[in-house]
């Protein structure tokens, strides 16, 4: 790798040469004259290649409703996470910080709960220790994506604000999104000074607390026939012969 220090900088590839910026300043490097593949190492790139298409689309969703700033390494951050997660295994984007400089058990100690039926429950604790603000705004996102077909299906979100300088008696926020795919459950807190909002990333947090996927619809059980009911014929009466006289036929009378 070599540095530029000229004043033409270019970045892409140019021939043999890739040019790119890398913490400020502009390096360079040759390419391989061939590339050689196995078979796992194929996999392996197609599988990232896979996880960094999942990251874009979880990040335009829900990216346009967060409302701090996230770190440099947030996209990288969260294509690892998609990989380390596994293949269709959604849950383990629960605990990811789009912001890696503070946490949503900074601000809770008692950690709030989400239930599936869209309720998020805060219990009642003391909250103290961020800096100069005096005020804190919850925001819980819920955003419902489809992978499949690689959509979202619907969106929704609650927002509480609540006063530092007085005891927190506790809260609850309710989302409601209906519809196909995962449901991804995005907790914001921001805090703001008496002069406005707090930019300090230590103070503000945005983390994903729940993960539920798609929930079987139950198959209708199949409704019982009547049974038919079978006819009873009525009982036959019994035949009665008249005795033989003695063997000897009977003659009618004139």
């Amino acid at each position: 790798m070599a540095i530029l220090t000229s004043i033409i900088t270019f970045s892409g590839k140019v021939g043999n040469l890739i040019a790119y910026k890398r913490n400020g300043k502009y390096c360079v490097r040759t390419a391989p004259e061939t590339v050689r593949q196995t078979a796992n190492t194929r996999r392996s790139a197609k599988w990232f290649g896979a996880a960094s298409r999942k990251g874009a689309l979880i990040r335009s969703a829900v990216a346009p409703d967060i409302d701090i700033l996230c770190d440099g390494h947030v996209v990288n951050r969260l294509n690892s996470t998609i990989v380390t997660a596994g293949r269709n295994n959604h849950a383990g984007l629960k605990g990811f910080r789009f912001n890696r400089h503070a946490g949503i058990e900074k601000f809770f100690p008692g950690q709030p709960v989400f239930s599936q039926n869209g309720k998020l429950h805060i219990p009642a604790q003391k909250l103290q220790g961020y800096g100069d603000a005096v005020r804190m705004e919850l925001k819980i996102i819920a955003t419902r994506i489809d992978f499949t077909t690689r959509s979202v299906t619907g969106m929704d979100a609650d927002v509480l604000h609540i006063d530092l300088e007085q005891p927190f008696a506790g809260a609850d926020l309710s989302v409601d999104v209906p519809g196909k795919g995962t449901l991804l459950v995005t907790l914001q807190v921001r805090t703001f000074l008496k002069d406005g909002t707090s930019y300090d990333r230590k103070y503000n947090a945005a983390d994903i607390i729940a993960v539920i996927g798609d929930q079987p619809r139950e198959a209708p059980l199949p409704k019982s026939r009547p049974r038919k009911k079978l006819l009873l014929l009525p009982p036959e009466l019994p035949q009665h012969t008249a005795p033989a006289n003695n063997g000897q036929d009977q003659m009618p009378r004139e």
